[in-house]
């Protein structure tokens, strides 16, 4: 699998090591109310229309979307026969990084993180099935035309 795709492995490992960083590394420092973020929330909360956006959901979609490539990725690895895989490995990743987060004091871990990251990765398994079905369709036409006759 890695000597039939040893670019889009490296690309995936890189990933994989920024995804350890952020989830198992230092906490960023917050800077109280004027960090990026708490500006960004102070601001939706004035607006009526935005007002429901919080830490939490923030959090949450953040999460989701890290873990979108780690699907994406992992299916163009294992290949569309084996989506199933992908997702589970997806699973087992934030499984283990949740359980990692246990042993670090900066870090807290939250079973809601499974949830998001699981949903991120699977998101990314459905996005990646969906945009190499019509190659898929022409690979299967063309092995169909080639296919000896009986």
């Amino acid at each position: 699998m890695f000597r039939h795709h040893p670019f889009l492995s490296v690309v995936t490992f890189a990933y994989l090591g920024v995804v350890a960083f952020l989830t198992l590394g230092p906490q960023p420092i917050d800077e109280g109310s004027n960090a990026l973020i708490w500006r960004l929330l102070g601001f939706l909360s004035r607006h009526e229309a935005t007002s429901w956006v919080t830490y939490s959901f923030l959090e949450f979609w953040s999460n989701v979307a890290m873990f979108v490539p780690v699907g994406l990725f992992f299916l163009l690895l294992l290949g569309r026969r084996r989506w199933w895989l992908a997702i589970l490995l997806g699973v087992l990743l934030t499984c283990g990084i949740e359980f990692a987060q246990q042993f670090i004091p900066s870090r807290v871990s939250d079973p809601r993180d499974i949830l998001a990251n699981s949903v991120g990765a699977s998101a990314g398994v459905l996005i990646a099935l969906i945009v190499t079905w019509p190659a898929a369709i022409r690979r299967s036409r063309e092995r169909r035309r080639l296919a000896p006759a009986a």
